[in-house]
């Protein structure tokens, strides 16, 4: 489980609540059924009405993935591709065969298939490719239900008050009531507002830059996979892969730096 993005999300509604109670309010004050209902209710139907019923199903699973620690080790990546580099090498690509099962990777056991099989590289690197524009795809349909449920959210939100300022300005009995309801009402615009900016919104960025992390360590396993094909030695190998390292990394890589 990432717990930093636990950590963050409590942290930005704590900090809200808390600068609400520093300023004498009170927690019951922010409480409100109806809004919450109105607000989460209203985003998850539009949410639903705007995308198909197997991506909207996918919800459940997307916060899993968003809440799941991933990490990608890109030096460990380098050093298993030079150890495969050197294998083939020496016993040739059928040498490979015995490792398709046991790689954790499902494009890394694909890649290692279309090698041993004896496709050409470019048959090998289109077919690659194309597996990672779905894959792609796929995670961009996703960030995708994140990003509209936090642009319905906060108008879900002013519907709620508006519905609440409704159902205040038809009973004027008692104007020393006013002042407290028309506040409740503003609830609802604090609520869609508050999950769009301190929920919905992040975890979309935050699914972004996993995807951005694991298509870099994906194009990294095309790269290396290819270069074995050609039989290139490790010297080259370890020039070509660097180019997917950071400074930090690279500085990390060379001799005398730090290990991660």
């Amino acid at each position: 489980m990432d717990i930093f993005l636990i950590l963050f999300v409590l942290i930005g509604y704590c900090s809200v609540i808390g600068g609400f109670l520093l300023e004498g309010g009170h927690i019951a004050g922010l409480l409100s059924l109806p809004s919450f209902l109105i607000v989460m209710g209203g985003t998850i139907g539009a949410v639903g009405v705007s995308f198909p019923k197997e991506e909207f199903m996918q919800i459940p699973r997307l916060f899993k993935v968003v809440i799941k620690e991933q990490n990608y080790d890109y030096m460990d990546l380098m050093e298993r591709m030079k150890s495969m580099c050197i294998q083939v090498r020496q016993s040739g690509l059928l040498s490979l065969e015995n490792q398709i099962e046991t790689e954790p990777d499902s494009l890394m056991r694909k890649g290692m298939r279309l090698i041993v099989d004896g496709t050409s590289p470019a048959y090998t690197r289109e077919a690659l490719e194309l597996s990672l524009e779905v894959i792609e795809d796929r995670h961009h349909s996703r960030s995708k239900i994140l990003e509209a449920a936090g642009g319905y959210s906060p108008t879900m939100g002013i519907i709620g008050t508006v519905l609440g300022l409704v159902h205040v300005l038809s009973d004027l009995d008692e104007p020393d009531t006013l002042g407290p309801k028309i506040a409740m009402a503003f609830i609802a615009t604090l609520y869609g507002i508050g999950f769009a900016n301190l929920l919905w919104l992040p975890l979309a960025s935050k699914l972004k830059e996993k995807n951005r992390k694991e298509m870099l360590y994906k194009a990294m396993i095309i790269e290396g996979l290819l270069l074995i094909q050609e039989g290139v030695n490790t010297n080259y190998m370890d020039e070509k892969l660097s180019g997917f390292l950071s400074e930090a990394q690279l500085s990390a890589k060379s001799p005398g730096g730090r290990k991660f």
